[in-house]
């Protein structure tokens, strides 16, 4: 792309993992490329700061991006974002020299100082406890126990747990082994009526061994069904429409 578009490319902006780890030291070398090329290199750290790593992914792959942002577990649920990077970028967002002025901030919220103290509050609490270590540990839990589940019902290539501990999802997929909407809708549904609403498996520091066993059970529950639709047809079990993804082609 660089070499497609020499000069003007502005900035790299990616996630530093999703759900397989970087390898060969990919972070760093698309870095090194950013910057060959006068471009900046910008880590999206919405959900991997603060559950990968108090100091996010960057620091579990030992990388420096020349900015990076965070938001969500940050103020455990209030409406709060960052932007952090190194000083000679950030400073052109501020009012301390004589350049034309970059917009780094939005005021919009600039009133809600109950977020700002949520989040000093939740970051106090990440220093006194091993938050990130916790949801590795209830994460893999969780995922040994469904995937033994649905490896005994002998349908583990249709419904797994993939990705990090920490930040998991499940597959649904169909007798072909394609991604199915329809069976994940049925399995939604069948969770909720067991008192799951689980879209992802993702969890929470909420979540003792108590929270993660019960959810095993459950989801074992529902995989039953889901089975007999695998034998049956989905349509047999599912009630209603087929959900839809979030991002795609036409609405």
């Amino acid at each position: 792309m660089f070499a497609e578009n020499p000069g003007k490319i502005a900035c790299i902006i990616m996630e530093p993992e999703k759900y397989d780890q970087p390898k060969d030291d990919f972070l760093n070398k698309a870095k090194e490329i950013c910057h060959k090329n006068g471009a900046l290199f910008i880590l999206d750290e919405m959900i991997t700061g603060f559950r990968w790593h108090n100091g996010g992914a960057q620091k579990v792959h030992n990388v420096i991006p020349d900015l990076s942002t965070f938001g969500k577990a940050m103020g455990n649920g209030f409406s709060i974002s960052a932007l952090a990077g190194k000083r000679e970028f950030m400073d052109l967002g501020g009012i301390y020299h004589k350049k034309e002025r970059v917009f780094l901030m939005s005021t919009t919220h600039g009133a809600e100082t109950h977020a700002l103290a949520a989040a000093i509050a939740t970051m106090k609490f990440y220093q006194q406890n091993d938050v990130p270590g916790f949801l590795n540990k209830q994460g893999a839990m969780l995922k040994e126990g469904v995937n033994k589940a649905s490896r005994e019902l002998g349908i583990e290539d249709k419904i797994s747990i993939i990705g990090p501990n920490c930040c998991s999802v499940y597959t649904t997929r169909d007798q072909l082994g394609n991604p199915s909407q329809s069976f994940r809708t049925l399995f939604i549904q069948e969770q909720m009526k067991r008192g799951l609403l689980m879209p992802s498996s993702i969890v929470s520091y909420s979540h003792t061994d108590k929270e993660i066993t019960e959810t095993v059970e459950r989801m074992s529950e529902a995989m039953l069904v889901y089975k007999k639709a695998l034998d049956e047809g989905v349509e047999k079990y599912l009630v209603g429409r087929t959900v839809a993804p979030v991002w795609r082609k036409y609405n």
